[in-house]
């Protein structure tokens, strides 16, 4: 059998986390008994989460956040940028520096930070897209850079090694990138992209984040991208 690891007092630091699936897995890691910390864009504190702020883009204003974490037993990414979806012919430089500032090197240089307070069997779980296999017009920009972390997360999972690495690959999830909770809007494009997944229905963020706690707490899983999108890559 795979060695499962309990959550259990171990130290989760989600970068990513005010909001969104990084506030859905906060939160579900503080439920499982794991210290939960938060590195975002503020640096609220509530339910027993500390919050610290961070700029995923900016070296020093990493290394200053994790110099406070202490030892982190399960890191979590799932910052990205808030860009659209624009063709070739429309894609700006700002929008493709944006996205692969966040989502990519931001990435690496956030696991460089927190290298020296990882634990010797820690893991590390980021966050992909469907869109880095599912191809379309359109897609060219978030596909390009969810399929880089794809690629960084099999390649860490051998460098890092024992630390374990795994990727979580959502689908469409209902959370604020949406729109406003409840707003006609949003529940009409949940409506309309639910109705076309085998599902039935688009993500809830509580259902990801079950599997971001999987990738840490199996401990034979490591280069592995989990996907959870209703079947909308069949």
């Amino acid at each position: 059998m795979s060695k499962q690891h309990s959550l259990h007092q171990q130290h989760v630091v989600v970068l990513g986390g005010t909001s969104g699936l990084g506030r859905a897995v906060a939160y579900a890691a503080n439920e499982a008994g794991a210290k939960v910390t938060i590195l975002g864009r503020s640096a609220d504190s509530s339910d027993g989460i500390t919050g610290i702020a961070v700029d995923i883009t900016d070296n020093s204003s990493l290394a200053k956040a994790f110099a406070t974490t202490g030892t982190i037993q399960h890191l979590v990414l799932t910052s990205g940028a808030r860009v659209g979806s624009p063709r070739l012919a429309a894609l700006s430089q700002e929008e493709l520096r944006l996205a692969f500032n966040v989502k990519v090197f931001g990435y690496v240089q956030a696991i460089q930070a927190a290298l020296p307070y990882l634990a010797e069997d820690a893991s590390i779980t980021l966050t992909s897209g469907i869109l880095a296999r599912k191809y379309g017009a359109g897609g060219l920009l978030k596909s390009m850079v969810n399929a880089s972390v794809e690629a960084m997360g099999k390649n860490l999972a051998k460098e890092l090694a024992p630390r374990r690495v795994n990727v979580v690959s959502p689908g469409v999830i209902d959370t604020e990138l949406w729109g406003i909770a409840g707003s006609e809007g949003r529940n009409a494009t949940m409506a309309r992209v639910g109705s076309g997944l085998p599902a039935g229905r688009v993500g809830q963020a509580n259902e990801v984040a079950q599997v971001y706690l999987l990738a840490m707490q199996n401990g034979f899983m490591t280069g592995t991208v989990l996907d959870i999108e209703g079947g909308g890559l069949l």
